[in-house]
């Protein structure tokens, strides 16, 4: 992400086109931390290799609003939504707008000549308004396609899955804590956090005592430690309410929706664990075993997500006559 080290919505659509421009954005590249620390030994076929995967990141968020836009614009004029449709979508494309605001912003904390990485902080924040968008956009589109006789009654159904989802919350955003600070190196064993359970130092940052909320954010290993836990919390809530869900008779939908969250947490914990496991193996500027472990963990964390999502959407708040709650 910091390969390119200027934002222009429209211009920098262009990727540099000559040798002279290659080696502009190559100087500009050359200033900053992760230059100088990491990559002093880059050719310029080197930066080339990661300037590509920025832009193309860039590129692909302002062609989703492109392709967005236009098509709504020209529905709009030629009155083919409903009213209740129209605020959903302008909210969605908002979203998307403000995405692309919070990855400017996230990349400019590693513009710098003291951070070797961007903000974690801000990486979960960019990470977390990603989900939100995609959440919004599942939400609305189950909103559009499935009938209220498709939905069940089950307020205590409907509230462990609040719990689970909240849950899941922190989970995800300590997920992108783990990934901005490079944490699965920290403690790269299992079941052990490099040989006991509870690590020594979680509670502190940088072995100062009176950090422990600091430790919570910042501190690798504690990061690490909380991230597992809350994986085997999550785990054991989902198999709770997988087996309570199966004791009901429900919607056919219902029914179809309901095993994903167990099966996805389970593929999401093995995954976690091989992300681990393989973190030491990492090959600098190749793509490796843990990379992609690391995307695929990241991408069933998605899929968890939406599944969970879906089975809430599927709860309606009130019963119909004749309807007993569970």
């Amino acid at each position: 992400g910091l390969s390119i080290t200027e934002w222009q919505p429209i211009l920098g659509t262009i990727p540099p086109m000559n040798e002279t421009a290659w080696n502009q954005a190559f100087d500009n590249y050359k200033q900053i931390a992760q230059y100088k620390h990491l990559h002093s030994y880059f050719t310029l076929e080197d930066f080339k290799a990661i300037y590509f995967w920025e832009w193309l990141h860039r590129v692909w968020g302002r062609m989703l609003g492109i392709v967005f836009i236009i098509p709504f614009i020209i529905f709009l004029v030629q009155k083919r939504f409903r009213r209740d449709m129209v605020t959903p979508m302008i909210i969605l494309f908002l979203l998307g707008g403000l995405q692309g605001a919070m990855g400017w912003i996230m990349v400019q904390s590693g513009l710098n000549d003291e951070n070797l990485y961007v903000s974690h902080i801000r990486l979960s924040i960019h990470f977390m308004a990603a989900l939100g968008l995609l959440v919004f956009t599942w939400w609305f589109a189950m909103r559009l396609l499935v009938t209220p006789l498709q939905k069940i009654y089950a307020p205590s159904s409907k509230k462990l899955l609040s719990w689970i989802i909240g849950l899941l919350t922190v989970q995800l955003i300590y997920g992108a804590f783990m990934a901005g600070l490079k944490a699965a190196t920290a403690a790269p064993t299992w079941p052990d956090i490099n040989g006991s359970y509870l690590p020594g130092g979680i509670t502190t940052f940088q072995g100062q005592e009176g950090t422990f909320f600091s430790a919570l954010i910042n501190n690798p290993v504690t990061i690490h430690f909380i991230h597992r836990n809350l994986a085997y919390l999550l785990t054991v809530l989902i198999a709770v309410w997988t087996f309570r869900a199966m004791k009901e008779a429900r919607s056919s939908l219902f029914n179809r929706y309901k095993w994903w969250p167990f099966i996805l947490v389970v593929v999401q914990v093995v995954l976690g664990i091989a992300t681990v496991l393989t973190s030491l193996k990492q090959v600098p500027q190749k793509w490796s075993t843990f990379e992609w472990n690391a995307q695929l963990h990241q991408a069933v964390a998605m899929f968890l997500l939406l599944s969970l999502v879906s089975v809430y959407f599927l709860h309606r708040r009130e019963a119909s006559p004749g309807t007993a709650p569970t």
